[in-house]
């Protein structure tokens, strides 16, 4: 884009939303944006409010204070409700939410029945999609002959049908089992993508989050705390909750003994000395520090490693690929889930590499900042990275 041209309007747009239950505030001044074509995951624990924004944005609830425009167009304010129907949007459930009593094939055409587009084109367009997510030999059968998974690619495929320009998931893989899910979770990265579609995809597993998203926002509280990239969120979280829900191997109480270029920072600890990143408010000011430790960069050797702090193997788990340990660095100083090719056996001595990657550091007694202020906290990134044709795609 030439920075003569004006920005693309958002598919989705929230300013200043609130949502009040029985006086309790679920949403907290809500502002972020959805670019089109973009896939956005809502990343939260229970009660972050994730749940009570999806439903917002699908119309199932009204917003007490704030707005809500799709392209440009307010669907939601204190004032005005657009319903459900009328906000040209699919959405996808957890529970499937297919009638029973319909064929694949009916269920997959409902959305189409009041367009009036004649038969010939309603049956094409749902054999086709139906074809898209490999199921168009089930077009006569009745949802109960199906499994769950199966189910699910039905949901998908009426949501799409239609090519609706948002589509709403409820965290759509959580009742199904760990394989089926990451199965089902390319399917719908490539297939939401491949339509063209923007999303908005909630859920409280991480790794399903970083492996979807364009963009994330992390919610607690009924408050946005972060809205990036993955990468971003994940190599530099902005508080301590953000690291914590977004996977660490462990957490280390430390003194820090000298200050670093880049952020970075010598920090004194029991399991020995490490180099950590400076993160979160008064962090850069700060001597004692939380060291949050991501497994993904720690590496196992043999004892008497240069380099490498010593340990013992507490658990180890095999993950067909490999084997997870939990090693103990110090009494009661344990880290968790570092994968390695080959076997530490339980109760033996090891080495562990800590680079200074794998090592965020957070002011001890901070909290989490305060949401983002006035404005819109946009999900935007820039072109190269977020937008559908960018070249990344996390799915």
């Amino acid at each position: 884009m030439r920075a003569d041209q004006p920005a693309a309007t958002p598919a989705i747009a929230l300013a200043g939303v609130d949502k009040i239950f029985g006086g309790r505030h679920v949403l907290k001044q809500i502002s972020i944006s959805v670019d089109p074509g973009q896939f956005l995951v809502l990343l939260g624990p229970s009660g972050s409010g994730k749940s009570t924004m999806l439903r917002c944005l699908g119309g199932l609830e009204r917003v007490d204070a704030g707005t809500i425009h799709f392209d440009g167009r307010l669907v939601s304010s204190a004032d005005r409700h657009v319903a459900p129907e009328r906000r040209g949007l699919a959405m996808v459930f957890q529970d499937f939410a297919l009638w029973p009593h319909l064929t694949i094939q009916e269920n997959v055409a409902f959305p189409l029945d009041h367009r009036r587009l004649g038969r010939a084109e309603t049956e094409r367009r749902v054999r086709q999609i139906l074809e898209r997510v490999g199921l168009d030999a089930h077009a006569q059968r009745y949802p109960r002959h199906l499994s769950g998974g199966e189910q699910q690619r039905v949901a998908l495929a009426r949501a799409l049908v239609g090519s609706p320009r948002i589509v709403l998931f409820d965290e759509p893989l959580s009742s199904l089992d760990a394989d089926l899910r990451e199965r089902l979770r390319v399917d719908v990265a490539e297939l939401t993508r491949q339509s063209g579609a923007s999303a908005v995809y909630i859920t409280h597993d991480q790794a399903e989050a970083f492996a979807l998203a364009d963009v994330v926002a992390v919610l607690n509280g009924g408050e946005l705390i972060q809205v990036d990239r993955p990468e971003v969120i994940y190599g530099a979280p902005v508080s301590r909750f953000v690291a914590q829900f977004t996977g660490v191997a462990g957490e280390l109480a430390g003194t820090v003994s000298g200050r670093l270029p880049a952020d970075r920072a010598r920090v004194h600890t029991a399991a020995g000395p490490l180099e950590a990143l400076l993160l979160g408010p008064g962090s850069d000011r700060a001597r004692e520090v939380a060291v949050l430790v991501r497994s993904a960069p720690l590496r196992l050797a043999g004892p008497g490693q240069h380099g490498y702090l010593s340990a013992m193997v507490v658990d180890v788990a095999f993950r067909g690929r490999g084997y997870d340990h939990v090693v103990e660095l110090a009494p009661g100083v344990r880290l968790g889930g570092i994968f390695a090719e080959h076997r530490f056996e339980r109760g033996g001595a090891v080495g562990v590499s800590i680079p200074p990657e794998a090592c965020l550091a957070f002011a001890t007694g901070t909290s989490d900042p305060a949401p983002p202020g006035p404005g819109l906290v946009t999900g935007s990134v820039p072109a190269a990275v977020g937008s559908p044709g960018g070249g990344q795609a996390h799915g």
